[in-house]
């Protein structure tokens, strides 16, 4: 008897004790995923040491912004402070000739469209060239003893913001005259998913240089090796690209912008319904330019029956804002799903219940790149229809796509 109650006594303590170590392991386990859930992503520009040999001792030109920086690390995520790549290389000693700054500008206040002037940088005296003026392409002059060319700047993954443009150029430009570019590679917020319909040659622009999608799903770096593989240099001369990839990344990897790559991309809400509202900017229905809630809102005055309005004003980077002091009325999409896809509902909705004679502009062909797009919302065609005529392009593309991917 005594025995048996010996052996009670033991399961029930081996019981307890085999409980307590599967409690241990599950919250290890679950400390673990936290912790990997909460990796960083290291851009390019962070990773010093991968490209500052290729720096040394040379004449550099850098292509940079307001988003060009280097994180500091801090305790708490408030207290983030960030330096400007054009700052720590010059604290490195590297000698930077130039800056070269895209469309808004190298502290991004400028307004979308808006020729960007040269001048000089005040806090460090270095000359600021314009690739939004007179010359998008870096001329011969500008790069005259010039011995490589760094290219930091943040896209959002639509074809029709113009940095990738940018980038096309300088690539040229430098595969030209024989001098190297270093692209610091950035997350794509939008690198997510592949969608929308291919340009086509003859509506190439500078909102549209590429037979791409008007959503690519490839990061900077990714895109500029894609130029140069497929020959899209004129006469197809290709640059001696090198791209500093980023680190614990992959296309799925959530990625907020900490500094707003332009005036009128605030927020991740706008930078997610970019790709699908920017089609608005070639109708006669404002994005919400002239507002805090700039594509996150649609409206126009001419879309009376709808509840939700706006007032456009004048503000930073919309000094003359589409229907500047007159009530808009549309739709607000501030508490919409983020999206994996193009969403043309709002489009065609607003082709819909337009009452004015003429809702298509020009440029509206350029931002498609094809002017098939507009024809299949006139003939009443609906999204799932027009969806299932890019299939076929989209495939041939992704095929194109994956050759060039760094990131899976």
């Amino acid at each position: 008897f005594k025995l048996m109650l010996y052996f009670k006594h033991f399961k029930n303590t081996y019981l307890f004790l085999f409980l307590l170590l599967n409690f241990q392991l599950i919250s290890c386990a679950q400390k673990s995923n936290q912790n990997a859930s909460i990796v960083k992503i290291k851009t390019g520009a962070e990773s010093t040491n991968a490209y500052l040999a290729l720096l040394k001792g040379k004449n550099i030109a850098i292509v940079a912004n307001q988003t060009s920086v280097i994180e500091k690390r801090a305790q708490k995520k408030e207290n983030k402070k960030f330096t400007h790549i054009v700052d720590s290389l010059l604290s490195l000693n590297i000698k930077i000739k130039k800056v070269f700054a895209p469309e808004h500008g190298f502290r991004g206040k400028a307004d979308a469209g808006e020729i960007v002037k040269d001048g000089v940088d005040a806090k460090t005296g270095l000359q600021i060239v314009s690739l939004y003026g007179k010359n998008k392409k870096p001329s011969t002059i500008q790069l005259k003893e010039i011995d490589a060319v760094v290219f930091d700047i943040q896209d959002v993954g639509a074809r029709f913001y113009t940095y990738i443009s940018s980038l096309h150029y300088v690539m040229e430009a430098c595969a030209e005259m024989g001098i190297p570019v270093i692209v610091l590679d950035r997350p794509n917020p939008n690198g997510h998913y592949i969608d929308g319909p291919i340009l086509e040659t003859a509506h190439s622009s500078f909102v549209g240089m590429h037979k791409v999608p008007v959503v690519y799903g490839m990061t900077i770096g990714e895109y500029g090796k894609m130029i140069n593989g497929e020959k899209w240099l004129k006469n197809g001369i290709q640059c001696n690209l090198t791209v500093i990839p980023l680190e614990n990344y992959n296309h799925q990897t959530a990625y907020s912008l900490p500094i707003k790559p332009s005036p009128n991309l605030p927020n991740d809400k706008s930078i997610s319904l970019y790709p699908s509202l920017c089609f608005f900017e070639g109708t006669n229905v404002s994005a919400g330019r002239g507002t805090a809630m700039q594509f996150q809102i649609y409206g126009s005055p001419f879309l009376e029956k709808s509840a939700f309005s706006f007032t456009p004003q004048a503000n930073e980077g919309a000094k003359y804002p589409k229907y500047k002091n007159n009530r808009c009325f549309g739709e607000d999409l501030r508490t919409a799903a983020s999206l994996s896809k193009i969403d043309l509902s709002y489009l065609i909705k607003a082709y819909q219940q337009n009452t004015a004679k003429e809702f298509f502009n020009t440029f509206f062909t350029k931002l498609a790149g094809t002017e098939k797009l507009q024809e299949q919302i006139e003939k009443g065609m609906s999204e799932k229809e027009i969806r299932r005529s890019w299939k076929k392009e989209l495939a041939i593309f992704k095929a194109v796509r994956n050759k060039y991917l760094i990131y899976k």
